[in-house]
């Protein structure tokens, strides 16, 4: 049986989700983030990185979301429920599985680092400068940045009701994080087709499967 290292809040969610997705049994073994939001140090006893997810199956131990929805997909997908029906599907099924952590999360990730410098746990003489270099950075870079990155979702979202076509991929498992994120965090208004896509991931009855198995899933804004 497959098993899920999951860590509350995290990537991992939308590992389970792929699980329930594709009506596979799994086991969960359960971490809780410490006060500083990091990751315990027992996840470092799985792999060495310490980070979630890590899943094991018949004895390997996989890490990276993408690379474990790729797995997922070509060694249980049998009927190809989640695989792009076209040779123009692929092209956007690849991109959107790589660009979810190599183009869109550093970014808010930033925004999230940025917009903690004036807040604890930076000494409290720092966090008037802090907060000003923050703020500075954000309105200067980042907030142009996810601009951009917003309109050119919310565009390729306007054309089709999933990444990467008709149909739910393992794309769209990949982009949940960064879009909950994004949606929370980056404070741009008027994403209608972001925000229908994510109403529509709402409703399926394996995400929500997927919440009642990992526990509340919620983005807490910038």
């Amino acid at each position: 049986m497959l098993t899920v290292h999951h860590l509350n809040q995290s990537r991992s969610q939308r590992i389970l989700w792929a699980l329930e997705e594709l009506s596979l049994p799994y086991q969960i073994v359960r971490y809780q983030r410490e006060k500083n939001m990091l990751a315990p140090p027992a996840l470092k006893k799985i792999h060495p990185l310490g980070k979630s997810p890590v899943v094991e199956d018949n004895g390997a131990i996989l890490a990276e979301s993408g690379a474990i929805l790729d797995y997922l997909q070509d060694t249980y997908d049998s009927e190809g429920k989640f695989k792009p029906a076209d040779a123009q599907s692929v092209l956007q099924y690849r991109f959107w599985l790589h660009y979810a952590e190599g183009s869109l999360m550093p970014l808010l990730l930033m925004k999230l680092v940025f917009t903690s410098l004036g807040k604890p746990p930076v000494p409290f003489g720092l966090r008037t400068l802090g907060g000003a270099l923050g703020q500075g950075v954000q309105k200067a870079y980042l907030n142009p940045q996810l601009e951009t990155h917003a309109r050119f979702i919310d565009a390729h979202l306007a054309e089709r009701l999933w990444f990467a076509g008709d149909h739910l991929s393992m794309a769209d498992i990949q982009m949940s994080f960064p879009l909950f994120a994004l949606l929370a965090r980056g404070g741009i208004a008027d994403l209608p087709h972001i925000s229908a896509w994510k109403k529509r991931v709402e409703m399926r009855p394996a995400w929500q499967r997927a919440i009642q198995q990992g526990g509340p899933f919620a983005i807490p804004g910038g």
